[in-house]
């Protein structure tokens, strides 16, 4: 895996993106920066964080996806890869609300971005982003967040982790082909709230009751409603209330 240490940049995604873009980086190049000022969540949403405190990562990945339709496979692997790292390291209660932010308890911990590019030659070039919540305790402006330290009482040395978390993401894609299955079931079985009824607002700001029953093999949530219908919903057409 090689590394690249950034003090402070606007985005570590847009930094890997441009330099993939202008030579060809090994797969799996790690970029990291102490403070990013421009940090992007799903669909545009801000991602904020204490400088120095937190992971801020974004790794590239070559040579798993390639079709347009495997694209959610990436956000399983690397889900899950997140979750069976900070496992090893003793955070208790994890959980991904979906589609990929990382929970402990109640709390978001992490988020991960992942942008997908279609080369000329047909391939798909990944940008897989995380920012991980690791030694920042005061979350006075963000009640929803926590950290690694809040929840287990210790500082970690965050400068471990994209060498963790990389390593389980290798290990997860060159599995991928005869464990498929098996991944799709510990996603499922990681769902934040599958299988109890929540508060959900559509893009109408109108609440209604439903009940996560999985996910389609494109990414989308599928909620059961209270006619017992299940609808699929995209990112950002729905937010749970919790």
């Amino acid at each position: 895996m090689k590394l690249i240490k950034l003090d402070a940049i606007d985005s570590t995604n847009d930094f890997l993106k441009a330099l993939a873009s202008q030579e060809e980086l090994d797969n799996f190049t790690v970029v990291t920066a102490e403070n990013q000022i421009k940090g992007k969540g799903q669909m545009g949403s801000k991602w904020q964080s204490e400088s120095g405190k937190n992971l801020i990562m974004s790794a590239l990945v070559k040579d798993f996806l390639f079709d347009n339709e495997q694209v959610f496979n990436l956000s399983i692997v690397v889900s899950l890869a997140v979750i069976e790292t900070l496992k090893s390291l003793d955070i208790s209660d994890l959980s991904i609300k979906w589609p990929n932010d990382i929970m402990s308890y109640n709390k978001k911990i992490g988020g991960i971005l992942i942008e997908n590019t279609l080369k000329s030659d047909g391939r798909i070039v990944s940008v897989v982003g995380l920012g991980l919540n690791v030694n920042q305790t005061n979350f006075a402006e963000l009640p929803n967040a926590s950290s690694l330290s809040v929840i287990s009482g210790r500082t970690f040395d965050k400068d471990v982790l994209p060498f963790l978390i990389t390593e389980k993401i290798e290990q997860k894609i060159e599995a991928w082909k005869t464990n498929s299955e098996v991944f799709w079931d510990e996603y499922f079985n990681s769902l934040f709230r599958k299988g109890i009824p929540m508060p959900f607002k559509n893009l109408q700001n109108q609440n209604f009751m439903g009940i996560i029953q999985g996910v389609s093999p494109v990414g989308k949530i599928q909620i059961m409603l209270e006619d017992d219908s299940v609808k699929e919903f995209e990112i950002k057409e729905i937010q749970m209330l919790y």
